[in-house]
This record gives C-alpha cells, sequence and structure tokens, in this order.
C-alpha cells in the first residue's frame, strides 16, 4: 500500500477516529461558552441555539464512538 494511499485512509483509521472525536469534543468548549453567555443575557435564541449545537456534539461522538468500535482491529494505517 503506498504512502499517499494510506493518507487518504486515514479518516477511516484508529488515529482518524480518535482525530476526529477530539476536534468534536473540542467544540464542545464553544457551544458550552455560548451557552453560558445565552443564559447570562436571557436570550432565547441563542440557547436554543446552543441546544441544538450541543445535541449535534453528542450525536457527532455517538457516531465516531461507534466508528470506532466498528474498527476493531482492522485497523488501516496499521494492515
Amino acid at each position: 500500500m503506498s504512502k499517499l494511499s494510506k493518507a487518504k485512509d486515514f479518516k477511516k483509521s484508529k488515529s482518524g477516529t480518535y482525530l476526529s472525536i477530539a476536534g468534536t469534543a473540542f467544540g464542545a468548549f464553544g457551544v458550552a461558552k455560548r451557552f453560558k453567555k445565552a443564559r447570562a443575557e436571557n436570550d432565547t435564541l441563542v440557547l436554543i441555539d446552543a441546544a441544538v449545537s450541543a445535541a449535534a456534539i453528542v450525536t457527532g461522538l455517538a457516531i465516531l464512538y461507534r466508528e470506532l468500535k466498528r474498527l476493531g482491529d482492522d485497523d488501516v494505517l496499521m494492515g
């Protein structure tokens, strides 16, 4: 397998999935900040937006976790 082919398959690897999980989890800090600001300003619309964003983050993490479990020992970069 060529190096270029391995690079293309990075997202399908355990390492790529862990990196995606970290990036998604990092987005939670921004959402938490928006929640705090919206509550302080009593801004219902921003609060709803933050809640929807938080739900998207939770869903994204669940999908990535499922993908990680599905990969198991079939890591494309290792093999």
